[in-house]
Parts: C-alpha cells; structure tokens; sequence
C-alpha cells in the first residue's frame, strides 16, 4: 500500500491543501505564485496527459516523490535530484527562545531575499499561505528562518530552514527546526522534511534532533518540451 508521504504533493493537494490546488482528479499543481509543486495521481497515460495540461509555455513545475518519475511526452526535465525525506522517530519536545518571533506577511520580502541567498528550496512572496514561518532577528535583520510547508491527513512538512552566512555557526538551524517542529508534534501530527542526498551536515543536523530517514525521493523541474 501506497503511503501517504510517497507522492507527497498529491496527497497535500488532495486532502489538507486542496484551496491551494488547480487541476483535478488525475493531476493537480499549487498555484504557481505559492509554490511550483505539482504532481499526479500515477504514472498512466491519462495522468500524465492532465499533468501536461496544467503547465503552460514557460513555465516549470517541481515534481517530488519515491517512484520513478515519468514525463509526458509534452514534458522535459530541466534539473533532476535525489532528496531523502525524514520523519521524526519519536515526539518533539517543545523548543522555547525569546528570539523566535513568528513572521508575517510584512516580512516576506526579506524572506524571499534569505531563502534566494540561502537556496533551502522552492520559496516565493506567497509562502505564508502554506503554513507558519518563524525568524530569529539579529541586529535588526532577519538572521535565520523555518517554516512549515506541504501538510497532509497526520503529517507537517518542517521546510524553509536557513540561516544568513554572516550568522552561521551559532545553532540557529537547530533552534528553529526544534521549534517548527515542535509546534507541529504539539498539535498530534508527525513532522518530517525533505533534504538533498548530498547535503551531508543538514542530514546529520536533522539525525540529531530526532529526525530519521523514510524514503528516498526524485525530484525533477519540468517545462514544456520544445
């Protein structure tokens, strides 16, 4: 049986992230100004086509889950990778900091401008609609970020977690991913993230505060093949 964090995306846009959704039964994407997440429910042709359908000239969409990735005809992958998606093995206490202030849609800029500095991931202006972010400011500036992302029945996503290099070193990451995640077991669901293959100290970061590996993941951007 399937689970429900193998075609993450689908089961977000299916169930708890259904307002954020476009398409329908057979594929589904974000709408592109929140994130470029899209997915469809298998790989037959008639998935496939749907997909296709969704995404105009020009634009790319992110596709992430255990099974192999299979494109229509009408797609071509621009970049692949392999992530490892994490669960955490046991409950999350609840990490407190008078410095962790929760962030709002004033700071967006600024967390556009951290993220595209840092590259945790697919991020833009409309992230707070997937869930809530916290910051840590450091003389005036925004020094690191978490959030939450994808969600799904029993399940947060513990995403967005960077730190400005001129802060590093300072277990900032660790602070805010024990937090983020911590809010999340707190309400009953399981916190896991995604993480690339070859990003060694974050893996390890993850592995010590509780975190262990699930799957294996693919991930492709796509666009309309020319």
């Amino acid at each position: 049986m399937r689970h429900v964090l193998d075609r993450p995306v689908w089961s977000a846009l299916t169930t708890r992230h259904q307002a954020l959704a476009e398409g329908g039964d057979l594929a589904r994407r974000y709408r592109p100004s929140i994130v470029p997440f899209a997915a469809t429910a298998g790989d037959d042709a008639d998935s496939l086509r749907a997909l296709a359908g969704l995404l105009p000239p020009g634009e790319t969409a992110v596709l992430v889950q255990a099974d192999d990735i299979v494109l229509p005809p009408e797609l071509s992958a621009i970049s692949t990778a392999t992530l490892v998606q994490m669960v955490a093995e046991m409950p999350m206490p609840a990490a407190s900091d008078e410095r962790v202030r929760q962030l709002t849609k004033d700071n967006a800029e600024e967390m556009l401008a951290l993220a595209s500095l840092t590259k945790p991931g697919p991020f833009t202006l409309e992230a707070l609609s997937l869930g809530d972010f916290w910051g840590i400011r450091i003389n005036g500036r925004l020094g690191a970020m978490a959030g939450e992302r994808m969600k799904q029945p029993g399940y947060s996503e513990l995403s967005g977690v960077c730190t400005h290099p001129d802060f590093r070193g300072a277990g900032l990451a660790r602070l805010l991913s024990l937090f983020v995640a911590g809010r999340i077991a707190a309400r009953g669901e399981v916190p896991y993230l995604h993480a690339y293959e070859n990003n060694v100290a974050a893996i390890r970061l993850y592995e010590s505060i509780g975190f262990r590996l699930r799957s294996v993941m693919n991930m492709a951007m796509v666009q309309r093949a020319e």
